[in-house]
């Protein structure tokens, strides 16, 4: 559960709260031709990095596409609830660069914690050899927090949201 900020915004207590409830999201790559493809993935965020931390089979096509090109976007969003309206569902969307993390660097050691805190139940998939630890540094958001209740967010206010996460 994310931290407590009795006088932070309440765009910023909305999305804190977001990322930490949501363990899913819309990953958009580029093909090989350089049209998009979405993928559902698992993620976590590193608040030692500012990291959102994907960790992804090398036979996934998503895994292909964010080697070959690097930009990547991510849409998370809050379930639908029937009978409830769903053209205000809170969610957000994050640009950013993705890049392996290597076992060698602190930034693998880091964001392997943050997403084993989230998914224990993922430990075993660490030990095979075609899965990969990824994180995506965010450059630029924007958030849709309700009807009328949408905004901007550039890099060091989103690491402010991210690296506050636990």
């Amino acid at each position: 559960m994310p931290h407590e900020f009795p006088h932070e915004p309440r765009l910023t207590q909305a999305l804190r709260q977001l990322l930490a409830r949501q363990r899913v999201a819309a990953l958009a790559t580029l093909d090989a031709q350089g049209l998009p493809f979405v993928s559902m993935v698992p993620f976590a965020v590193d608040h030692d990095t500012g990291h959102l931390v994907l960790h992804v089979s090398g036979l996934a096509p998503h895994t292909g596409n964010l080697l070959r090109t690097p930009q990547v976007s991510v849409l998370i969003m809050q379930a639908e609830v029937d009978g409830e309206p769903v053209h205000a569902l809170p969610r957000v969307s994050l640009e950013g660069v993705a890049a392996v993390l290597e076992p060698r660097e602190a930034a693998w050691a880091s964001g392997r914690a943050a997403y084993l805190a989230r998914f224990p139940e993922a430990e075993p998939m660490t030990q095979l050899g075609d899965f990969r630890f990824v994180g995506i540094t965010i450059h630029a958001a924007r958030q849709v927090a309700g009807f009328g209740a949408a905004r901007t967010l550039d890099e060091a206010d989103l690491q402010q949201v991210l690296r506050s996460l636990a």
